[in-house]
């Protein structure tokens, strides 16, 4: 039996919109490829409201004393609390992870949103004395005042707490344009935003294409600062629509990570690590771990080793938590097919996975097996490309030096993971590791005290932590002569 469709409006100015002409997105559960809900195809007349908005909205906003602020951004989160299961389930619907990831997709929102909140009272400036006789020098920080967020789809929810957030508490106001793959957990976070009685324009969120919406929200003067998580591509061509009126810029772009396996790494330790950072989330995740660099002397044991855990994941109804959910796009899966057949065929070997599991609840959908191949080099296509699904190819290095060389060849730079004992090495790969997230002898994470950024081209600025929140404002400087 099919879910009943169900029809969703955009929130512009503190009011429910449907799209200027009637016209729709479907959003597909990528379980089963069902359409279960549509969003408004917005307009860009819709989108230049938003922003109107959102200008006429700023100064009284910023006006307000942060702890003010902050209070509304409690309120967002108290309601993410209460309909906790709720928006869990929406994410599982529209997006794929499992019923327990979306939890704590849920939760890191909230996160994203206290951890903002309690900011409120460490926004600080700086004072300096003057070259000359009574006279001061201060910096301020100050909001940069309409701002734009443009989320993924691999963390619809988490995205906008990361975004909104430090937006908020800092004195700007922003509008929201969600992924057109998952837009629901948007469209009911709207319903929060009217319950907290937040101020009209302060916040909205719109729906729509990237043609109508999204390139209009970038390109228009107003837009002073745009926030975007995505592909490399996706932020080459907002970095140029943008040039025009030099907003600031923070672009959280895509990675290729190593799994950098020593000979003195904790070989066990290590393989659990492995799986869970590339398999969780259906490989669908920036920091995943995207290729094995194994030096060749413990390569058999660690392979043998992560083979068995690979076999055991299963594959399933994510609302079932059974193991791995689907990709989330059938664009994206067929991306990470060919990525497959291209590896294969250039040498790789497949040790498993590689095609759509066997049995009726996976004809339709975007299903895929957990997939590992073996005998992979630098230069194969899987190695080379960001995957950004549950496929790991795993390289055999001769040292550490030629896995850093693999690292710092490519022109990205978003996170990486070192397995050993030696400090040495691992005080090295600090200071010479061309990324933006290392993690030594540790598995995935994301701590919201610390800092999410990448160096060369995947991306400029950063979120999270103070950095994160500092981003969203911009320095003032007064010299006072008294």
């Amino acid at each position: 039996m099919s879910t009943p469709i169900k029809h969703y409006q955009s929130y512009i100015n503190g009011k429910w919109s449907a799209s200027e002409s009637g016209a729709t997105i479907d959003v597909e559960n990528p379980a089963n490829g069902e359409v279960f809900a549509t969003v408004p195809a917005c307009s860009t007349t819709q989108a230049m409201e938003a922003l109107s908005a959102a200008e006429k909205a700023q100064p009284a906003w910023q006006a307000l004393p942060p702890i003010e602020r902050a209070g509304y951004l409690y309120k967002l989160a108290d309601g993410l609390k209460t309909q906790r299961d709720h928006f869990a389930k929406l994410l599982v619907m529209e997006q794929g992870k499992t019923f327990n990831e979306a939890l704590g997709e849920v939760d890191d929102t909230i996160r994203y949103m206290t951890y903002s909140a309690e900011a409120a009272r460490r926004i600080t400036g700086e004072i300096f004395p003057g070259d000359a006789p009574n006279e001061q020098l201060y910096n301020y920080r100050v909001p940069y005042g309409v701002t734009v967020g443009l989320c993924a789809f691999n963390y619809p929810l988490a995205l906008i707490g990361r975004k909104v957030g430090p937006a908020l508490i800092t004195g700007n106001t922003m509008v929201v344009k969600p992924h057109d793959a998952t837009p629901v957990a948007s469209c009911e976070f709207a319903k929060l935003i009217e319950a907290s009685g937040l101020p009209a324009g302060v916040l909205s969120i719109i729906t729509g294409t990237t043609q109508e919406v999204g390139a209009p929200l970038v390109e228009d003067p107003r837009t002073r600062l745009i926030t975007m998580t995505g592909s490399i591509r996706a932020g080459q061509i907002i970095n140029a629509a943008a040039a025009k009126n030099l907003p600031a810029q923070s672009l959280e772009l895509g990675g290729k990570a190593p799994f950098i396996v020593m000979e003195d790494a904790d070989i066990d330790k290590a393989v659990d690590a492995a799986v869970i950072a590339r398999f969780a989330n259906c490989g669908q995740i920036c920091i995943c771990n995207e290729t094995v660099l194994v030096h060749e002397a413990v390569a058999d044991e660690f392979t043998e080793k992560l083979l068995k855990q690979v076999a055991q994941l299963k594959v399933g109804d994510p609302m079932q938590n059974i193991g791995m959910g689907p990709s989330t796009t059938a664009a994206g899966l067929e991306r990470v097919f060919d990525i497959i057949e291209k590896t294969v065929a250039e040498g790789a070997e497949l040790a498993c996975g590689g095609k759509r599991p066997e049995g009726a609840e996976f004809e339709k959908g975007n299903w895929i097996e957990p997939t590992v191949l073996l005998n992979a080099t630098a230069d194969m296509t899987a190695v080379k490309e960001e995957i950004f699904g549950p496929v790991l190819p795993i390289v055999k290095v001769a040292n550490y030096e030629e896995a850093l060389a693999i690292h710092n060849s490519r022109n990205d730079g978003l996170s990486a993971y070192l397995w050993t004992q030696n400090h040495s090495r691992i005080m090295h790969a600090i200071h010479n590791m061309q990324t933006g997230t290392i993690f030594v002898n540790k598995g995935i994470c994301g701590y919201i005290q610390g800092y999410h950024n990448g160096h060369k081209m995947s991306g400029l600025g950063g979120e999270d932590g103070i950095h994160g929140i500092e981003g969203y404002l911009q320095k003032r400087t007064v010299y006072m002569a008294w």
